[in-house]
């Protein structure tokens, strides 16, 4: 699945696409029981520990933005975290003993899915080593319509990025301050079943969706096991429960990357889209305009 080829360029590049990655049963079971977790949220007010809503939910309609940690809601999305297919992907690219981090699913539904703001998964958790990566199942066709996960090719060899805005986290970078040309971002394009891996530390973020297509992304979060994180850790039990691939170890990894910490706390907590209200000239709503 990942040659030489997709090792160099994801080495270089900071991301890879591989198409058709995962087997129709699967797909059709994880569309599913999506569309079950998203009609969930009707009758519901407020997002909760499950669902993040968009600003345009009504409990009659409901508009779905996150599913929270589908993995620890559902079996088919933990058991989805351990397929053969995307466990040797991950391996491949960051070595043979991994541990799972995280889940949650980004939905964009058709015709006002919500942006997100460029920034880099490190800003939120970073490790002793950057050993970490995250993985995207395509649950709908990515496409340049309708809002796909966009990337700076080679940015996860540069700075992190200040992801604060009057000395408080906000979760995205600073268009304007930060330096970098959004005009060399590429969109990965990708066939519902395709799952794209990206670095940690590449810049990454994503416009709104206007097409007549949904786009449903499940990320997946991994590191090497001697990638320890920096943050908070309150349970070491399930820290070490998390394995999914070789052997875990005492003894972290410590290298000299860069790292700039989540502190203090966003103003706005719940999720990424609450944590990005702070930034105060959003890049995608300026696209939009323009």
């Amino acid at each position: 699945m990942i040659g030489e080829a997709e090792l160099r360029h994801y080495q270089e590049q900071g991301y890879v696409v591989i198409p058709g990655a995962l087997d129709a049963a699967t797909m059709a079971a994880l569309q599913a029981r999506t569309d079950h977790y998203v009609e969930s949220a009707r009758g519901k007010l407020a997002s909760d520990a499950v669902h993040d809503l968009e600003d345009s939910h009504r409990s009659d309609a409901p508009r779905v933005r996150r599913i929270k940690d589908p993995c620890s809601l559902d079996g088919l999305y933990y058991r989805v975290a351990r397929h053969p297919a995307i466990l040797a992907a991950a391996t491949r690219l960051v070595g043979p003993d991994l541990r799972y981090h995280h889940s949650k699913i980004n939905i964009k539904a058709a015709g006002y899915g919500a942006a997100i703001e460029w920034h880099q998964d490190w800003a939120f958790y970073p490790h002793t080593n950057d050993s970490v990566l995250a993985v995207g199942i395509a649950i709908d066709g990515c496409d340049l319509e309708n809002g796909p996960l966009m990337v700076l090719p080679g940015s996860h060899r540069g700075l992190v990025h200040d992801h604060h805005v009057a000395g408080r986290f906000c979760g995205a970078i600073d268009p304007d301050a930060s330096g970098l040309d959004f005009s060399r971002a590429v969109s990965l394009v990708a066939p519902a079943g395709s799952i794209t891996l990206h670095h940690a530390r590449l810049v990454h973020g994503s416009a709104a969706n206007r097409s007549p297509r949904p786009r449903r992304l499940m990320f997946l979060g991994y590191a090497a096991a001697d990638a320890w994180p920096l943050t908070d850790m309150a349970d070491y039990d399930k820290f070490r429960a998390a394995m999914v691939a070789g052997e875990d170890t005492l003894t972290p990894r410590l290298e000299p990357v860069p790292v700039r910490l989540p502190y203090p706390k966003a103003a706005n907590q719940g999720s990424i889209y609450e944590n990005q209200r702070a930034l105060p000239r959003p890049y995608f709503t300026r696209v939009k305009a323009g």
